[in-house]
C-alpha cells in the first residue's frame, strides 16, 4: 500500500485526499480492509483525522464503513462495474466533448507525450505505469473542458474505478487496453471534432468492458462455488 506522510496543516483534508488519490491511482484493492490506526500510522497523525477523511469517501461511496476501526474497499461486483461504467462514459465523453473547443498545439503536445510513456509501459509489459500514464492522459484532457465540477465529478468515479482496474490488471489481464482509441481520440482533438472526440472516449471506456466483465463473473463463480 502506497501513501505518503502527511505535512502539517488541516490534517482531515489532507488524509482525505491522500486516501482518495490512493483509491483513484489503484493502490487499494477491492476488499482490501483500511484499518484506521494503520492508515494514521503511515501518514503520521493521529486516528481523528483519518477516521474523518474514512467516513468522506464512505459519503462518496469510495469506501465501507464495516466498524469504527477500519473501513473497506468495496468489492468487486458486476453492478458496481457497469453503473460505474455508464456514468464514466457519461461524463468522461462531456469532458472530451467540451475540451475540442479549448485544446491548444501545446496541450495536445502534452497528450501525445503523455500516451507515448503509456504505450512505452505497455511494451515493457508494466501495467501500474501504464494506469499511471492513462490516468494522466485522461485527466489531462478533462481539465481542458474548463469544468472544474465535472472534472472532480469524474475524479469520484475514478475512486471506485482505480481499485476496480488495480485488480484487473495485476490478476487478471496483464495488458493495459485503449492505445488505439487514444489515437482517435487526439486525432478529433486535433481535426476538432467533438462527437468524434466523445465516442473515442466511451470506445477507450469499452474497450477493456468484456474482459473485465469475464475477469469479475469467474471471480463472482469461484466465490460462489466457495460457499
Amino acid at each position: 500500500m502506497q501513501i505518503q506522510p502527511l505535512e502539517q496543516g488541516n490534517l482531515s483534508a489532507r488524509a482525505y485526499y491522500s486516501i482518495r488519490e490512493g483509491l483513484i491511482a489503484g493502490n487499494f484493492k477491492p476488499g482490501e480492509r483500511l484499518v484506521m490506526q494503520e492508515l494514521a500510522d503511515r501518514l503520521g497523525t493521529s486516528v481523528t483525522p483519518v477516521r474523518e477523511a474514512c467516513l468522506r469517501l464512505v459519503s462518496e461511496r469510495g469506501l465501507e464503513l464495516r466498524s469504527g476501526r477500519f473501513a473497506m474497499v468495496p468489492d468487486l461486483t458486476m453492478s458496481r462495474y457497469i453503473e460505474v461504467r455508464t456514468i464514466r462514459i457519461a461524463l468522461e465523453g462531456l469532458a472530451a466533448y467540451l475540451a475540442t473547443r479549448h485544446i491548444t498545439d501545446g496541450d495536445l503536445a502534452s497528450l501525445e507525450m503523455l500516451h507515448s510513456k503509456f504505450e512505452e509501459a505497455e511494451r515493457r509489459n508494466e501495467a501500474v505505469a501504464a494506469m499511471q500514464y492513462n490516468r494522466e492522459f485522461h485527466f489531462t484532457l478533462y481539465r481542458l473542458s474548463g469544468m472544474d465540477m465535472l472534472t472532480a465529478q469524474i475524479e469520484g468515479l475514478w475512486v471506485s474505478m482505480g481499485p476496480i482496474l488495480n485488480l484487473f490488471y495485476t490478476k487478471g489481464q496483464n495488458k493495459y487496453l485503449g492505445a488505439s482509441a487514444h489515437l482517435t481520440l487526439m486525432e478529433a482533438l486535433r481535426d476538432k471534432k467533438p462527437a468524434k472526440a466523445r465516442k473515442a472516449i466511451s470506445d477507450d471506456i469499452l474497450g477493456a468492458s468484456a474482459s473485465i466483465m469475464e475477469f469479475i463473473d469467474s471471480r463472482e463463480k469461484v466465490a460462489s462455488s466457495a460457499t
